[in-house]
């Protein structure tokens, strides 16, 4: 599929509507008219407050939900064409969805069976799973010795943790994943965020999650979807996104209260830059900052 002529998008919607109670007088659009296109190797953040249609849009992106009207191509095959719906699984495999506090959906009575999952619905010889199993324990930090024991016995991050080593056992060639630090303390959070950092960089695949933090995606996303009423408000590098701050508070979203800080400091006549989105680089401004003062003080 080409997409402006240019790029192999890996991930497309064509003019998506999905409407909840069709034909009742409750009819209503959770998403409307959506054209969107994932490349290989994007990350990709969407955003919106609850309610703005980011679940409903990402259950589309892999089978679970078909499109009231439009289209969706997944390595440029319609999904719901009638020779490619037959294999509707498929794309499940090719698109891993990480729900919203997966940890709740965790079932199998240990951790390996658990990862082995997804790869064993795949048909995969044994020793090809065992490899994944191992690889994605490892890569989520959880030991291989933990194998056999029930992951009802994990903590809540380590049962996260092990939920996504599911989704990614499955080697997905795009990997979405629904709020992922939902729920999690500041440290929690900050592993996931790493995780999924560390997983695009080794794979090269494409990722798209989903949050209600502005300071996750700017610390992670290349690319940032802002999602309101069912539409697709905005689309583009979070510099582009986030420095339309008073567009986003309209439709109430908040940038990150970092970038408040800055935008405040340049409003009082101070020379600083104002596309500070993250602690990091708000730590590197604020250096700088000093840096120049005390070079003047020695002047």
């Amino acid at each position: 599929y080409m997409h402006g002529g240019l790029t192999l998008a890996i991930l497309v919607c064509e003019n998506l509507n999905y409407l909840y109670n069709v034909g009742t007088p409750f009819e209503t659009a959770a998403i409307e008219n959506i054209n969107f296109s994932a490349d290989k190797s994007e990350i990709i953040g969407i955003i919106g407050h609850t309610g703005s249609g980011k679940s409903t849009l990402i259950q589309h992106f892999n089978g679970l939900l078909e499109p009231t009207s439009g289209k969706i191509f997944v390595n440029s095959n319609d999904i719901w064409s009638k020779e490619n719906r037959k294999q509707i699984r498929n794309v499940r495999f090719a698109v891993g969805l990480c729900f919203q506090y997966p940890e709740y959906q965790i079932f199998e009575e240990t951790i390996f069976k658990e990862i082995a999952y997804g790869p064993t619905q795949m048909g995969l010889a044994d020793d090809e799973i065992k490899k994944r199993v191992y690889e994605s324990m490892d890569f989520v930090g959880i030991s291989r010795e933990l194998e056999s024991k029930s992951p009802f016995d994990l903590s809540g991050g380590q049962k996260r943790r092990v939920a996504i080593a599911s989704i990614i056992a499955m080697k997905p060639q795009v990997l979405i994943l629904d709020e992922p630090c939902a729920g999690l303390d500041p440290k929690g959070r900050q592993v996931i965020l790493n995780l999924v950092r560390d997983y695009q960089r080794k794979e090269g695949n494409t990722v798209i999650f989903v949050s209600h933090s502005m300071e996750d995606v700017a610390a992670v996303a290349d690319r940032v979807l802002v999602l309101n009423k069912g539409k697709i408000a905005m689309d583009g590098s979070v510099n582009a996104v986030y420095s339309r701050g008073k567009e986003l508070k309209e439709i109430g979203l908040n940038v990150p209260e970092v970038t408040d800080i800055f935008l405040r400091l340049h409003d009082m006549g101070i020379d600083c830059k104002t596309d500070i989105y993250t602690i990091e680089q708000a730590v590197n401004e604020y250096n700088r900052l000093l840096d120049i003062k005390e070079d003047l003080a020695r002047e």
